[in-house]
């Protein structure tokens, strides 16, 4: 299935060039013209990628990073800000406000196309692995679908990598900055009770199966996934 890139930029002809460069490199292009446009498009399925413009009507790029970060179905989709603006400050400040990469304009569409690539394979590095099975509890990432025999498991986007890191690291004991720094990313920050947060969200959609005993935790150091009650 193609990626899908939404792509936020309200001059049309720019925002033309994307959308074809994108297409011709078998992804699916999203448009939004302003500000509000791309907070409406922010709905299931969520977009894989989005490539955002500094100066927008209604709002800037860097209060739309804000407003995905503070949704947790939102905050881990990846971000390219793709903008004139060239001073270091300017960069520095859209990475630090949580953009995974930061393009200036103009740029050649073979690099966009490859920093698009590397910035999926960064934040995406599940997505060509098999599925993991652990005493019926099975995680699928090329479906990206969890499952208690034959019951879908419905969970967010952060539960599914917490879920996919457990699973692929049991039975050891990882602290919350370790969490952080394997599941959210070293580039973003997020405190250490946002860890709390998402294991009793993933231990709540566990319950279906009576998996959530497996996500453990242990106290005064951390969690851990393991299958030992």
């Amino acid at each position: 299935m193609a990626k899908r890139i939404l792509v936020v930029e309200d001059e049309s002809s720019i925002r033309e060039m994307l959308c074809f460069v994108l297409e011709q490199s078998d992804f699916q292009p999203i448009e939004a013209e302003d500000y509000h446009s791309a907070i409406n498009l922010l709905i299931e399925p969520w977009p894989d990628l989005i490539l955002l413009d500094w100066m927008l009507p209604g709002g800037t790029g860097i209060q739309y990073i804000k407003h995905l970060k503070r949704d947790a179905m939102t905050r881990d989709i990846p971000i390219i800000m793709l903008t004139a603006r060239s001073e270091e400050e300017d960069q520095v400040r859209g990475l630090e406000v949580g953009a995974d990469d930061y393009i200036t304009k103009p740029f050649s569409p073979k690099e966009l196309i490859a920093r698009i690539k590397a910035v999926l394979r960064r934040v995406s590095p599940m997505t060509d692995e098999e599925s993991i099975d652990v005493q019926g509890l099975n995680l699928d990432p090329s479906s990206h679908r969890v499952m208690s025999g034959d019951i879908l498991i419905e969970m967010g986007p952060t539960e599914y990598k917490l879920l996919h890191f457990f699973m692929t690291h049991p039975e050891r004991v990882y602290s919350r900055e370790q969490l952080l720094n394997n599941v959210w990313g070293t580039n973003v920050y997020v405190e250490d009770r946002t860890v709390d947060v998402h294991i009793r969200r993933l231990r709540k959609a566990l319950e279906v199966g009576g998996y959530d005993r497996m996500v453990q935790t242990v106290r005064g150091t951390g969690y851990r996934f393991s299958t030992r009650f």
